[in-house]
């Protein structure tokens, strides 16, 4: 039976049998129940093991070497899905404690499975969105990467602290905008939509795009957020017309 076919009160318990095994593991130097739960089939088992790494590393001092030795074996392990919730529980620690994880996340944009690449973009949007200035420092020295695909997954990444903050990432979304690889061209459009929708930010995104130098890329952008206005309508502040209406009133171009 999976997580989410058992009754609340269950998931609760297994949830708290969960976080109690791991910290044995940890105290003890067990990897085997810890690898158990890391490598899971359930999304949700593994889910609640990396949650509960994250919680016991930032309330028990005294593991936060054993936890790092443990997660940095981990991640040598041939299971992609090990490796994938290695880097989730980083990501639990770095939204405190970034600089003792960091290495997991520049190991871990180079995995060859995709599923560990993805939960550094995840992780890197959780970390940005409640640790921005280690982690926003982190991403800037890959932005210009020979790899596509990584400039593509920090730009990505960066996106979540950008929907309430968006003047942190806007300087580091410039720097793409002569990027000639459509996947990373599409994922920039993309981000910038994504940060133009919500209250204040059109006004911010907006004043900034005048600061830029590729009118194209620009001028995908704002076709961009006018049909994210709609797309989004139940959760923009401003409908579609008011959109268009103030950039034809705030964007000389």
């Amino acid at each position: 039976m999976e997580f989410y076919d058992l009754p609340k009160a269950e998931r609760l318990q297994l949830v708290a049998t969960i976080h109690n095994n791991m910290l044995t593991g940890l105290q003890t130097a067990q990897l085997q129940q810890i690898t158990a739960y890391f490598e899971d089939k359930d999304t949700y088992i593994r889910k609640s093991a990396y949650t509960s790494v994250g919680r016991i590393y930032i309330s028990n001092n005294n593991l936060q070497p054993v936890i790092i030795q443990t997660l940095e074996a981990l991640l040598k392990h041939t299971d992609f899905k090990v490796r994938q919730t290695v880097i989730n529980a980083a990501g639990e620690i770095g939204k405190k404690d970034f600089g003792a994880v960091q290495h997991f996340f520049d190991k871990g944009l180079f995995d060859p499975h995709h599923s560990p690449r993805n939960a550094v973009i995840g992780s890197i949007k959780k970390m940005g969105e409640v640790n921005p200035t280690p982690v926003l420092q982190w991403a800037k020295k890959y932005l210009h990467h020979e790899d596509k695909e990584i400039r593509r997954e920090i730009c990505h990444g960066i996106e979540l602290r950008g929907r309430k903050y968006p003047q942190d990432i806007l300087p580091l979304l410039k720097e793409l905008q002569h990027d000639k690889t459509a996947r990373v061209r599409n994922t920039l459009v993309h981000v910038i939509g994504q940060i133009a929708y919500k209250k204040g930010c059109l006004q911010t995104v907006i004043a900034h795009l005048q600061t830029w130098d590729n009118k194209q890329l620009v001028a995908d952008a704002l076709a961009e957020i006018i049909d994210v206005h709609d797309r989004y309508k139940n959760f923009a502040v401003l409908t579609q017309e008011e959109a268009k209406e103030y950039i034809r009133g705030n964007y000389p171009g």
